[in-house]
């Protein structure tokens, strides 16, 4: 598209974790609006107006709550404001069934120069939609033409493309909900919760918890089928053919009406369902060959269709099935129908957010209406049924219908085959009434069962299953994450790191630390050099090793990728240089560094501590973003402040007589002097001070006793605290 005016992105900037703007990742452009900005006033109202002609939902406020306020009023008036660029972004997510989320735009010290945020639920998707919205600005300024159809069509491919299913997402929402953090392991659906040893992995529906024997058993029908009968689980007798002639006979040996399967098939591809004549089951077997590396012959068990799920041996959620057919219009060919009535429906489609999927006139369906009389140019009179497919639309919640013994039969199955997450297929006249009263059946068992319609029923009460997978992954109570002390600030840093990591090692713990030291994990080194970094700090919170996590941040790590970690138990400030050279940033106020540091202030737990020194007046002010408690480092505690702390019974660390005091209240632990801590050179160096201080509260935060902390202390040599 050739524009007269063009809004340049000088630079887009991929924030992944929290950071200076919100919680979550975020693309920060840098875009200039000058050409935008030399526009006459009837020029903008006039492009305005085509935009909102083409994007109607951009004034609608309830799409982004999250965004800068205001840009509705301002639409509605035909005034132009960079903050158009951000919602008309979040927008397009929109509409391409992602959440809006958090948006701001911010101008620098450039006049045309502006920050625009907004929330990325994944960095090439965002991207994209930043530069559409770009792109349809652009096209209305300029009076030229825009699909957005097309652009949401191409971003809703990406999403699909990128972004994490509505299964995976559901347990990823759910975790969140209990603090619980998650990292995404691959392009796919692996998850970890939770960091370090007190992770779990999860990918969808199934656990580092489902064993492999299990998800094999699962997999082999027939063996599935003999454990459970073994074990009085009733089953729908059936052998297992080689040829189309077997399965004639096996079910004249079994009785018709007859099932006949894969024996080691999925989503109900190839299933056959009450088979009577020999064309019709010598047909069926040369369909369900081709999805399997077998075929089952099975008693035909009368009933619908049913999917329980259990987790964590309890039934959680149920489902039944109910026939794809079609009505007759008089006039319509079967095949016609299945598009007009079947196909059209918006419940149906190829993604996975979609309970239903598109009906195919495959093998499968074109014997299926074989089987009624028909074929796919047949035209029905009116009012007249055919159906196209009898499995394989499991989409209309019954849960609360389930009865307790089919329920209990449900989580012995799971149990019997040795699954923690488990699909039971059954079949039942009425899921109200125990299965052994109307002759019904348990069918299959399957590992890594689907779970969107559970979360999303065709018909029905949603239910939020991810809970349930979070809740038994972690019971309540669990530690799902390892002890995080983030370290931030202008100088000391590094070294409060290595005293910190020194004491926590004396402790028993194996540490991780990201620092600029390098990358260390309890006596390894595993990477030299600066290591301060978005990567290698989620390398020490992957490592199922680690106990306790260590992570460095500078400002320059805040500006360019955000935190690694979305909570910590302890998070440092040490010194900071307010007037540090940050023009790369365009960063120049002191209220826009306050915020850079306000970042490791806003993700403590609220039973978290925030260790700040008392003696800057700038970081003092930073306190009150912190919803965990404070403990105070100082020279001198004879300070207002200092005083009103403990009166209050909260901790201050110290120096009193020259010697390291950790005072709790009216309690104090006066340990060495500082003059015999080895990096303080005799108590002269005052930065060194203030890290030996820091490293003691948050050692003494994280439970250590007065006792190690003065022996770590007066031992660590900063050449020999981590490995080489």
């Amino acid at each position: 598209m050739t524009t007269k005016s063009k809004i340049v992105f000088e630079q887009i900037v991929n924030l992944l974790g929290p950071n200076s703007w919100t919680y979550r990742p975020v693309l920060e452009a840098w875009v200039d609006f000058a050409a935008i900005e030399n526009h006459p006033p009837t020029h903008k109202t006039a492009a305005l107006a085509r935009l909102l002609a083409w994007v109607p939902e951009l004034a609608q406020s309830h799409l982004n709550p999250e965004a800068s306020p205001s840009t509705q009023g301002t639409l509605a008036a035909g005034l132009w404001s960079p903050q158009i660029l951000e919602h008309l972004t979040l927008t397009l997510q929109s509409l391409a069934n992602m959440p809006g989320g958090f948006g701001d735009t911010h101008q620098t010290s450039e006049p045309t120069l502006y920050k625009v945020v907004v929330r990325a639920w994944h960095p090439s998707v965002t991207t994209y939609a930043l530069h559409a919205a770009r792109d349809l600005l652009e096209a209305a300024f300029n009076d030229a033409q825009a699909n957005v159809d097309a652009t949401i069509a191409r971003l809703q491919d990406l999403r699909h493309k990128h972004c994490l299913g509505p299964s995976t997402a559901c347990i990823v929402d759910a975790a969140d909900d209990r603090d619980i953090p998650a990292i995404r392991l691959n392009t796919g659906n692996l998850l970890q919760l939770g960091y370090g040893i007190n992770q779990r992995r999860i990918w969808t529906a199934e656990t580092d918890r489902t064993g492999a024997i299990a998800e094999t058993i699962s997999r082999d029908k027939d063996l599935t089928k003999s454990l459970l009968q073994a074990c009085g689980v009733p089953v729908p007798t059936g052998q297992a053919v080689d040829s189309a002639a077997e399965a004639w006979e096996a079910a004249q040996d079994l009785g018709v009406p007859v099932v006949v399967k894969p024996s080691d098939g999925n989503h109900g591809r190839g299933v056959f369902t009450n088979l009577s004549t020999q064309q019709e089951i010598e047909q069926a077997y040369n369909v369900a060959v081709q999805e399997g590396s077998g075929v089952l012959v099975e008693r035909f068990i009368l009933g619908q269709e049913h999917r329980l799920l259990v987790v964590g041996g309890k039934l959680i959620a149920a489902a039944k099935g109910e026939y794809a057919q079609v009505t007759g219009d008089g006039v319509s060919s079967i095949e016609t129908l299945i598009d007009t009535q079947l196909n059209a429906d918006p419940r149906r489609g190829h993604e996975e957010d979609q309970p239903l999927n598109y009906v195919r006139l495959d093998s499968a369906a074109q014997l299926e209406i074989a089987r009624q009389g028909h074929t796919p140019q047949t035209i029905l009179s009116l009012g007249q049924q055919a159906v196209i497919q009898r499995n394989g639309n499991v989409a209309v919640d019954c849960t609360e219908l389930v009865h307790p013994d089919v329920a209990a039969l449900a989580c012995t199955a799971a149990r019997i085959v040795g699954l923690d997450i488990a699909g039971i297929d059954l079949v039942a006249l009425d899921i109200s009434k125990p299965l052994q009263q109307q002759g019904g059946a348990i069918v299959e068992v399957n590992a890594g069962p689907g779970l969107l319609m559970h979360l999303k029923p065709a018909t029905g009460t949603p239910r939020q299953v991810g809970r349930d997978i979070v809740a038994h992954s972690f019971a309540l109570g669990d530690m799902a994450r390892v002890p995080v002390i983030g370290i931030t600030g202008s100088q000391g840093k590094t070294m409060t790191g290595k005293l910190l990591f020194r004491l926590l090692t004396l402790h028993g713990w194996r540490c991780g630390l990201a620092s600029s030291a390098g990358l260390f994990v309890d006596k390894r080194l595993l990477h030299s050099g600066d290591c301060a970094n978005f990567e290698n700090a989620r390398r020490v919170l992957m490592n199922r090793e680690v106990q306790t996590a260590i992570i460095e941040n500078g400002a320059h790590q805040l500006l360019s990728e955000g935190l690694a970690y979305e909570r910590c138990e302890v998070g440092i400030i040490t010194q900071i240089d307010w007037a540090e050279d940050l023009d790369a940033y365009k960063i120049h106020s002191h209220t826009e560094r306050v915020k850079v540091y306000r970042t490791q202030m806003d993700v403590i737990l609220p039973k978290g501590m925030a260790v700040l020194n008392a003696d800057d007046p700038h970081i003092v002010e930073l306190a009150r973003h912190c919803d965990g408690q404070i403990t105070w480092l100082c020279l001198a505690g004879n300070a207002p402040l200092i005083q009103a702390h403990l009166a209050q019974g909260q901790r201050v660390v110290s120096l009193i007589d020259g010697k390291l005091a950790l005072l709790e209240g009216t309690r104090q632990y006066v340990l060495c002097s500082i003059e015999a801590i080895g990096i303080t050179k005799l108590g002269t160096d005052m930065t060194q001070t203030y890290n030996a201080l820091a490293a003691a509260a948050a050692a003494w935060a994280l439970g250590l006793t007065p006792d190690l902390i003065h022996a770590g202390l007066l031992s660590f040599d900063p050449n020999t605290a981590v490995p080489q």
